[in-house]
């Protein structure tokens, strides 16, 4: 019996320094003035600050896959999938990417996975568009095969944000959810309805919004799944809701949230696992009781109702906007698998 330790995190505005000779030239006249005191040296101590919280997972062995989202290219992915080779001797970590975005500002959703453990055949990466008015990330989807050969299908998500309010821009990421019950049903059809499969990302919306439950077919109920003949979702996003963390205090109380905004929680990172992933005689199983929110302490802003620090950009401005002892303005979260 084995275990595949599963994380997702959104990394924010991981760009490379601002005039890397790789970017794409709409792509720097847009980011210019975001990008402005973007160095090296930023570059390099953000890699640093993600990496110390990324080795820290799995009881300091890091993820087996880990999910991104707010990259902006393989040169990015490959610098951090390096970094962590170096400070995790036990991991050999490569890179899925499929540069094909068509995001306002050029961010992907990406993975990082052990080569060591899981095999990858690109005939099985697809970039799925999200279709609107707009340019938005794609969902990334790849077949991950393991040592004693059972597939695990994972999608990469990042949908179209609130801007202008959650309420006239709800279309777009109940869109992008209707998107990700296409590819699932499709999925289905080709390799069967126990297909083990792991739907994971930043949402931009909560676990009981209409985009997730109605669109995307995301419930609490895992009964529901498991009873399902057509594509349904269980969203693990729930268990989040009761999970304890520590104030400033020193005491305990339910965490409302894996990103802040003035100080309101939002559950907007999540984990969807279809019916493959539930049954008793599956090769692989969730263990539902291990889905949280990865809290350590030093990512914890006590300051804005117990949300993570964020790194920053400069937009011009280094010293105003960047925290150098930050990371993100997500939390990550992840769940275990089980193989037998």
């Amino acid at each position: 019996m084995s275990a595949h330790f599963i994380a997702f995190w959104n990394l924010e505005n991981l760009f490379a320094p601002e005039n890397h000779s790789g970017r794409e030239p709409w792509l720097a006249r847009r980011m210019k003035k975001d990008l402005a005191g973007w160095t090296v040296t930023l570059f390099n101590t953000k890699i640093d600050q993600l990496v110390s919280i990324i080795q820290q997972m799995n009881r300091a062995q890091g993820p087996d896959i880990l999910g991104v989202c707010e990259v902006e290219n393989a040169f990015v992915l490959e610098t951090l999938a390096e970094r962590l080779n170096e400070q995790l001797n036990n991991r050999t970590y490569s890179v899925v990417h499929a540069d094909a975005t068509r995001d306002h500002r050029g961010i992907d959703t990406a993975f990082i996975y052990d080569s060591a453990r899981y095999t990858v055949d690109p005939e099985t990466i697809f970039s799925h568009f999200v279709m609107r008015r707009t340019g938005t990330r794609d969902i990334t989807q790849v077949t991950f095969t393991t040592e004693q050969g059972n597939e695990l299908i994972a999608l990469c998500n990042h949908w179209p944000s609130r801007r202008g309010s959650a309420f006239e821009s709800r279309g777009f990421r109940m869109t992008a959810g209707e998107t990700l019950a296409y590819w699932h049903e499709r999925i289905l059809d080709k390799k069967g309805n126990t297909i083990p499969i792991i739907a994971l990302g930043d949402f931009n919306d909560d676990p009981f919004d209409e985009s997730l439950q109605v669109h995307a077919r995301a419930t609490r109920e895992r009964g529901d799944v498991e009873r399902a003949r057509t594509s349904r979702f269980y969203n693990l996003a729930w268990r989040y809701l009761q999970q304890q963390a520590e104030d400033q205090n020193g005491k305990l109380r339910l965490l409302d949230g894996t990103l802040y905004f003035r100080g309101n929680g939002n559950v907007f990172d999540q984990i969807l696992v279809s019916k493959g992933l539930l049954i008793d005689d599956s090769p692989l199983r969730v263990r539902e009781e291990t889905a949280k929110v990865e809290l350590f302490s030093e990512m914890i802003d006590h300051r804005v109702g117990q949300g993570p620090i964020r790194f920053g950009l400069p937009r011009g401005d280094a010293e105003e906007n960047i925290n150098a002892h930050g990371f993100s303005d997500h939390f990550p979260i992840s769940v275990v698998l089980q193989e037998d």
